[in-house]
């Protein structure tokens, strides 16, 4: 059996009178488990924070971990054209032409990923969907500000290779091969 109390002022002043009034009526009802309802309510979403307190931290680590592969991906990318940067840069490419080689490039794959990955978000949606409150599972601007974060950080990831691109010696390129 539960008991609520509404009280205008500390609603624990009021337990030793609330266990009094049980005794009262039968003393063999044990009163425990007494709180406030903001205590009971932080019970209650207890669960759904820590849930989604670890799916923010996995998806932490998920930008991190993509940061890390598309500048490694992009970096490989550049060493592998090195021979190619070095002619453009010794034919009157400047260094501008080659940042922005190498990061639209880049951008052409971030591109095809975020399209991919909000794809498979939208199509997985409905799994989360208990544990939204206040939130469509489909929120249009929670996709287009994740999206756009995720770009962001992926052009970063390309922008620190292409800027190494520009600083390739033309004679050092065209000698390496």
């Amino acid at each position: 059996m539960t008991f609520v109390l509404r009280t205008a002022g500390d609603p624990m002043s009021l337990v030793s009178a609330a266990r009094s009034a049980v005794a009262e009526i039968d003393r063999r009802q044990p009163v425990f488990n007494i709180r406030t309802a903001e205590q009971y309510m932080a019970e209650q979403v207890q669960e759904p924070r820590i849930y989604m307190l670890l799916l923010g931290i996995f998806g932490g680590i998920a930008v991190a971990l993509s940061a890390v592969g598309i500048y490694g991906l992009m970096a490989y990318s550049v060493t592998q054209r090195t021979h190619e940067i070095g002619i453009r840069l010794a034919l009157g490419a400047g260094a501008g032409d080659v940042l922005k080689l190498v990061v639209r490039h880049g951008l052409a794959l971030i591109l095809i990923g975020v399209t991919t990955g909000v794809a498979g978000a939208l199509a997985l949606t409905r799994l989360i969907e208990n544990l939204l409150w206040g939130v469509k599972p489909a929120d249009p601007l929670t996709f287009a500000a994740v999206s756009l974060l995720l770009i962001a950080v992926a052009l970063l990831a390309c922008y620190i290779p292409g800027r190494r691109a520009t600083k390739v010696d033309p004679l050092v390129a065209l000698r390496y091969e």
